[in-house]
């Protein structure tokens, strides 16, 4: 066995604790102290239990004392009345410390998460992320509840039933204990097994979390394409691989209290045979060895439990592991420690812009002026970068060489809150919460008057089909806006541009998965939001851009042609075939 192993992971499995101590249970420091000192109380009182086995049996039962009998029974009904209290409220307390440190590490786990770059999660599934926020956090809480308890009352329980026992006799305690030394070599073993399958487990939970995920999200897909049996079996596939990792993590951690019964049955037989032979020559009485043995029995249990904690510790430390993996990643798209002011009237401009995937080349030397108060068109094929060019605006994602600035100011020296702060985004998907309609146009604007409400509501075409939702504006929406039309989501998404009131606005494909009717009312609130504001817009549609100031045409990461709709036809380059192919044969004009 590598002991140097195993004690390098007993050192990271305190250091992962000290963290969650430090973070998340250290601000309760009083009531925990408080919890600890009623549970010592209570584990205490288990071994006076044991002690009164002793006047019980040798001056109630020998001596024949009505008298000490109505005293014993006093004393233990107090025994088992203070327990009863006592675990109520320590209970209680520590099921609320427990809750509220969950929250709050949830809590500062999702923060972090938003946090982190677009980079991050196109690496990890979101069912991934759940299960780190859900299943971890709440292994993580479960464990340590068990920890506090069993450090305190079961722990104190055992040092005052040892020192019963060792008051009657040190040599019978010995004896007792005889099988301890046995247990250490498969101890350590059983731990690293439980860590690995741990391991296991946890991974099989974020497949299913992420399946799900796939599942109840794209149920639209699979029941068009009757996949409802495939993604079915997939998932059983998953959850009889849960059953048997879980079924082996659960034999890790039962080996150990198992071993436990094996130890006591040794020092149980040897107390039985050596105290026997005393008891028999008149050595010791027989309170004395049903105290002794009352002890060890009442010993079993508490000691069954802590010895069970070694093995779920090492599948909480797991837990706690993966989420300091991801409280680690840290965004590497911060903003400077000293932000420069930046002004949104100006201009915006990309002056030789590349950014790149790994190996793949999505923009390549990209430089054009979008004007202040302008629209400017991106048009392409998919994958051209159009895209990449907004999210290289907003810092989502960072440019590998070249500048791109606002007003003259390039987006890498401001804050990007500050930055996104100043832009409304419209996108083909737009995505709505399980709120109700209000609440997702309005969002996090708490200052919003009701005639400023009223005009955006007009303006973005909301009125028109608004006496038609049940509730008016405190209609539910339904899981991703399922409960109304994509046009519909699409006019919610611009009532809360035209909220925002953003000098800078970013419209991807916001008409490309719309009916004509609804394309026709959506394409005349986008009209109204873009008046007098700086205007990218990303257009599948040629018919919607035409009007636009700048039209820059992409293909495969670089620009091929620039300028107004009139002039790229009569350049008849690459524009000019995209305009032929969708109007039939014409230019467009």
């Amino acid at each position: 066995m590598d002991i140097k192993s195993t004690s390098a992971k007993y050192i990271n499995q305190r250091k992962l604790f000290a963290w969650l101590w430090q973070g998340y249970l250290r601000r309760h420091i009083w009531i925990l102290g408080l919890i600890v000192v009623l549970m010592m109380i209570e584990g205490s009182m288990i071994g006076g239990l044991a002690w009164m086995m002793q006047p019980l049996f040798d001056g109630v039962f020998e001596g024949g004392s009505y008298a000490q009998l109505w005293n014993v029974g006093a004393i233990v009904f107090g025994l088992f009345l203070a327990r009863g209290i006592l675990s109520v409220v320590h209970r209680v307390l520590m099921t609320k410390i427990a809750k509220e440190s969950v929250a709050d590490l949830q809590n500062d786990l999702l923060g972090h998460i938003l946090r982190l770059d677009l980079g991050f999660f196109s690496r990890h599934a979101p069912g991934y992320l759940m299960e780190r926020v859900n299943g971890d956090v709440q292994s993580v809480g479960t464990i340590w509840e068990l920890l506090v308890r069993g450090a305190a009352r079961d722990f104190i329980g055992l040092i005052s039933l040892f020192a019963v026992m060792l008051s009657i006799d040190w040599l019978w305690t010995l004896v007792a204990l005889m099988g301890a030394p046995l247990l250490l070599g498969p101890s350590l073993i059983a731990q690293r097994y439980t860590r690995k399958q741990a391991v296991k487990a946890r991974d099989v939970a974020a497949n299913m979390a992420t399946r799900l995920n796939e599942a109840l999200h794209g149920v639209s897909t699979i029941k068009l394409n009757g996949l409802e049996s495939y993604y079915t079996n997939r998932y059983r596939t998953l959850t009889q691989r849960q059953i048997k990792v879980e079924v082996k993590t659960l034999f890790g951690t039962a080996v150990i209290p198992s071993l436990v019964d094996i130890m006591s049955g040794i020092g149980f037989a040897g107390v039985i045979i050596y105290g026997g032979y005393e008891i028999i020559s008149g050595a010791k009485s027989i309170g004395q060895f049903m105290a002794f043995f009352s002890a060890l029995g009442l010993a079993f249990e508490p000691l069954r439990r802590l010895a069970g904690i070694t093995g779920l510790i090492n599948a909480a430390s797991v837990s706690i592991q993966r989420m300091r993996d991801i409280f680690d990643q840290k965004p590497k798209l911060l903003g400077p420690e000293a932000p420069k002011p930046f002004s949104t009237t100006g201009d915006i401009e990309f002056k030789n812009v590349s950014l790149s995937f790994s190996d793949i080349q999505v923009l390549d030397n990209i430089s054009f002026v979008a004007s202040a108060g302008k629209t400017t068109a991106l048009v392409g094929a998919s994958g051209a970068g159009k895209t990449t060019i907004f999210n290289a605006l907003t810092r989502l994602y960072a440019h590998n060489s070249g500048e791109i600035t606002v007003s003259g100011v390039s987006n890498a020296e401001v804050d990007p809150r500050a930055l996104r702060a100043c832009i409304s985004v419209v996108s083909q998907d737009s995505l709505l919460f399980d709120e109700t309609l209000g609440d997702n146009i309005i969002l996090d604007a708490l200052d919003v008057n009701t005639e400023k409400l009223e005009g955006v509501i007009s303006a973005a075409h909301i009125a028109d089909f608004l006496p038609s939702m049940p509730n008016g504006m405190d209609t539910e929406v339904g899981p991703r806006g399922s409960n109304l039309s994509g046009g519909q989501r699409q006019r919610v998404a611009i009532a809360r541009a035209l909220l925002r009131d953003t000098p800078i606005l970013l419209l991807d494909e916001a008409t490309s998965a719309l009916d004509t009717k609804s394309e026709v009312l959506v394409q005349n609130a986008l009209e109204k939001l873009s008046q007098d504001r700086t205007t990218l817009v990303i257009a599948h549609r040629l018919s919607t851009i035409m009007a636009a100031d700048q039209i820059i045409v992409m293909d495969k990461g670089r620009i091929v042609e620039r300028g107004t709709h009139e002039k790229l036809i009569a350049a008849r380059g690459y524009y000019s075939d995209l305009c032929r192919l969708q109007f039939g044969g014409s230019d467009g004009r």
